[in-house]
């Protein structure tokens, strides 16, 4: 089994305490580093070369800054924002700015734990209550120009979309559409392409919207 080198950014030394000592009581899991702010995140970064890095938004230096400039120059280290606001934009903001994850600071011990594995093997993460928000059903839906985005997907394409948007994994869209977990990746590729963003989860939000507004 591969360890997951994981680097911790917490400005409450207690809380960083708390959050490395969860991830190392994993077999699989290794806290390489830990710090408080955005230049440990910088130099942690660069010198341990770690997998995943857990990091606070509310640090000194800014998390929201620190996550653009650690993925222009570590673009392997996968980052997990860590916070006490629930704020849908600033959710949206970090997943554009290149972060992997978001969770909140009232997660539990096997959430956080289970965020750093998802994150690492190469799928976003958001936690399930925040996720449900974002998907909510708009009050007052209006048109959307982004819907003519949507008219150059294929029929496979559109398929693999709507599951996506349901929260199904590749491996789960794979085995619906009998298909391999390595097309389905494929596909996906070529879905953020053609609708102009940047992850999964903003491809899901996008389709999700739409069948509002088609249900209108």
């Amino acid at each position: 089994m591969n360890e997951i080198r994981a680097v911790v950014i917490e400005s409450d030394p207690l809380f960083r305490t708390g959050v490395a000592y969860t991830l190392n009581g994993e077999a699989d899991i290794a806290v390489v580093g830990e710090g408080a702010s955005a230049s440990d995140a910088f130099r942690l970064a660069a010198d341990l070369k770690p997998n995943v890095i857990v990091l606070d938004i509310g640090i000194l230096g800014g998390g929201a800054e620190a996550v653009e400039t650690l993925v222009a120059h570590c673009a392997d280290v996968k980052i997990l924002m860590l916070t006490s606001i629930v704020d849908d934009q600033q959710v949206c903001a970090a997943m554009q700015g290149g972060a992997w994850g978001y969770v909140l600071k009232g997660v539990s011990g096997p959430e956080l734990v289970q965020s750093v594995r998802v994150i690492h093997r190469g799928e976003r993460y958001v936690t399930p209550a925040l996720a449900a928000r974002l998907f909510a059903k708009p009050r007052n839906p209006a048109p959307r120009p982004e819907q003519t985005l949507f008219s150059s997907l294929t029929g496979r394409e559109e398929q693999i979309l709507t599951l996506l948007a349901e929260g199904l994994s590749n491996k789960e869209i794979g085995g619906r559409l009998e298909i391999s977990e390595k097309t389905v990746k494929h596909y996906l590729t070529i879905i953020l392409d053609k609708l102009n963003v940047r992850n999964r989860v903003q491809a899901a939000l996008l389709a999700y919207n739409r069948s509002n507004l088609v249900g209108h």
